[in-house]
């Protein structure tokens, strides 16, 4: 991406060809209406930075944002923005009167804005953001095929469960052949699924339209993220995408000269994962009671041996800012490298349990049928 700068409304043309050639995969698909989501402020915070390191002032450099955009909600909110400083607030006062912006960014350019270093600041946030996006599209693209199997495969169960059993079932009746425990089996759980099978849609449809609701509720995140980290191979590759979270948030605010405590504070309130916040909650309480980064980190086991052992190295030799960003490095690698071994794994897992599933319902259709014939023949 980059601004001609000697012509400010060739800049404005040049924005607009820019958005409408973006490819529709890397555009960020996001329900009821989020004016900001993570996607916006990479885009945000990345050429917020190169227009401030070009030499334009912040208000101008706004308005050139303002005007390559396209969508209402984001071009009100980046003018919103925009008042707020002509009357005479900060970049970091004015985005925290909007709740889509959090603590961390707030305290981040605050700190820019104190040393002089908004474009710097600006660039971290917007590889941040990078960052995180990139990390959920390797999540989305190592789940996407094995949720699409694995959903085609409880429709074909279903169906045969609903019209395919009751039709063999019918057989046995009029013939009055006496019935094996699994063929008894699959026509009981036909027999539910036909009485019940409507409110598992219902269920199912009314969990999806409430989920941006949920969401809100710390009981249902509680719930949700700690499920998510005892799946096999999913628990894991999430887990290892938010320890990558926080590294990086880490790094940024240890090179901006943001004290440890401080750091965690604002990292807990970034990341909007339960496991992580609590385990944070706890390593805060452990650092105001004296005891050091590394051994606070020890006592949770959300956090690995190998984070804790380099910690305390940095620590030793005061080089923070450096091994977090190792770890952070490491740990995208990881990302990486488990979300194609993810995708992998599971494709033949989920057509395994789809064979197995389909293959024991025939088995217990035709169990009777060859029982009928040998007593006919």
């Amino acid at each position: 991406m980059g601004f001609p700068l000697d012509n400010i409304q060739t800049v404005k043309k040049d924005q607009n060809v820019g958005r409408d050639k973006t490819s529709f995969l890397q555009r960020e698909i996001t329900l009821f209406g989020n004016a900001f989501s993570n996607k916006k402020k990479e885009d945000f915070y990345t050429e917020l930075s190169v227009l401030l390191r070009a030499g334009i002032t912040l208000k101008d450099g706004l308005e050139l944002i303002e005007n390559a955009i396209k969508k209402k909600p984001q071009k009100e909110k980046i003018q919103a923005i925009s008042k707020s400083i002509v009357s005479g607030a900060s970049l970091s006062e004015a985005i925290n009167q909007h709740k889509e912006f959090t603590e961390y960014e707030y305290y981040s350019l605050k700190i820019g804005e104190e040393t002089g270093t908004l474009a710097q600041v600006s660039e971290q946030l917007g590889a941040f953001y990078a960052r995180k996006n990139e990390q959920r599209r390797n999540l989305i693209s190592a789940l996407t095929y094995p949720i699409i199997i694995l959903t085609t495969a409880i429709l074909v169960v279903a169906f045969m469960l609903s019209y395919v059993v009751p039709m063999f079932q019918d057989i046995f009746e009029q013939q009055k052949v006496e019935l094996p425990a699994i063929t008894k089996f699959i026509i009981t759980c036909s027999e539910l699924v036909k009485s019940y099978g409507w409110l598992i849609v219902v269920l199912i449809l009314g969990w999806f339209l409430s989920k941006a609701f949920l969401n809100k509720k710390r009981w249902y995140q509680k719930i949700k993220n700690n499920i998510t980290l005892r799946l096999p191979f999913i628990g894991e590759f999430v887990k290892t995408v938010y320890l990558s979270q926080f590294t990086q948030a880490v790094s940024l605010l240890t090179a901006s000269k943001v004290p440890v405590i401080n750091s965690i504070q604002l990292v807990k309130q970034m990341i909007n994962f339960y496991p992580l916040q609590d385990a944070l909650e706890h390593v805060e309480q452990s650092i105001l009671k004296g005891r050091s980064l590394s051994d606070s980190l020890k006592q949770h086991q959300f956090f690995d041996d190998k984070m804790v052992a380099l910690v305390k190295v940095a620590e030793e030799t005061n080089q923070n800012e450096f091994i977090f960003q190792r770890l952070n490095e490491q740990y995208n690698s990881q990302v990486q490298q488990r979300s194609k071994l993810l995708s992998t794994i599971m494709e033949p897992i989920i057509i395994m349990i789809v064979g197995v599933l389909v293959g024991v319902i025939l088995i217990a259709m035709y169990l009777p049928m060859f029982k009928l014939s040998s007593v006919l023949g």
